[in-house]
């Protein structure tokens, strides 16, 4: 039986990646509705935006599995509103284009930034304490889906996936800005290096997504994570190693003194109006402890790559066997 999934913001870094994998199926009708244009796959887009919800339901096919990546996710996203009005109002639109086109089946990326600056293996049943606008309205717009679920339990899928920081190649968001410094000698290790980071490779993300979009009825809230959890330390060895360089830290910096250096960049970034790529909040991120764990398994899903795969061939497709050509995705 042909299975119809919509992937609403399918344009962006996990929806290319995602369509990509739904297209290999013979079994699949994928359609992405985006506000732009898939650059890979513009002859499967339809445009529209989350925050429209006439044109949203007029795109979204009758009986299609919904898939939404669409977000406002930028720690520097202006003016506010748009968390609010992307996040949740979006989710509310979509939850109206759902029971008007006779839909069952949810999947919805939300966030591990729903936890917050949370204990070490924090699962799926951590408290919800965010710390900025970005998890709040991701968190909001979970009860939104799950209030939708609710209508009709025996009937509606809804799977909630959170992930950790997704990276992979041509992304141009954090880890690879981390693995760019370390590539280029620039990288000055903040703190002492031992705190924890828990990271997820697009393409084993993008195969979950798949994964639950066959899940049975009923609120599936998954955290997804490539382990094993490595320190900074561990990572930072790793990688110098895969770009052929000795296994170690280089310059240290203690993190007083580099929070300090991101309070001052803050202080530009405010007079300026520009985004710098160096924040207080970024060297708090970057030094404390964001490892998880997850019930993925218990769904009976095995990631395509290993977290060490997924590093080794991101290390060589972007500092070893660079291809400018291909399409970049800006994210954080």
């Amino acid at each position: 039986m042909m299975q119809h999934i919509d992937v609403i913001g399918g344009s962006g870094f996990i929806g290319t990646r995602l369509v990509r994998r739904l297209q290999e199926r013979p079994d699949c009708a994928v359609r992405i509705i985006d506000k732009v244009a898939s650059a890979t796959f513009p002859q499967l887009t339809s445009i529209a935006d989350v925050r429209e919800q006439a044109t949203l339901t007029e795109q979204i096919s009758a009986g299609a599995t919904l898939i939404n990546l669409a977000a406002e996710h930028r720690d520097d996203v202006q003016p506010r509103s748009l968390y609010d009005e992307v996040n949740v109002d979006g989710a509310r639109n979509i939850c109206a284009a759902a029971r008007r086109k006779d839909v069952t089946t949810i999947v919805f990326t939300s966030s591990v930034a729903v936890y917050g600056f949370a204990p070490v293996d924090t699962d799926e049943t951590g408290a919800i304490a965010p710390f900025n606008d970005y998890g709040r309205t991701k968190y909001e717009a979970e009860q939104v889906f799950t209030e939708w679920q609710r209508e009709n339990p025996a009937e509606r899928t809804l799977a909630i996936i959170r992930p950790t920081v997704v990276f992979g190649e041509n992304n141009r968001g954090n880890v690879y800005n981390l693995l760019r410094q370390i590539a280029s000698r620039a990288f000055v290790m903040v703190g002492p290096g031992t705190n924890r980071k828990s990271m997820a490779y697009v393409e084993n993300v993008a195969a979950f997504i798949e994964h639950c979009t066959q899940l049975a009825p009923g609120i599936h809230i998954v955290n997804y994570i490539d382990k094993p959890d490595m320190t900074m330390n561990e990572f930072v060895c790793m990688v110098r190693q895969l770009l052929g360089k000795p296994a170690r830290i280089g310059i240290r910096l203690p993190y007083t003194a580099g929070y300090l250096i991101g309070s001052v960049f803050d202080g530009i970034a405010n007079l300026t109006g520009k985004r710098l790529a160096i924040s207080s909040i970024r060297v708090r991120k970057f030094c404390s402890d964001s490892a998880f764990a997850s019930s993925a398994s218990r769904l009976a899903f095995v990631p395509p790559q290993t977290l060490r795969e997924a590093l080794t061939a991101t290390v060589q497709h972007e500092f070893l066997n660079s291809r400018k050509s291909e399409q970049l995705f800006y994210s954080e």
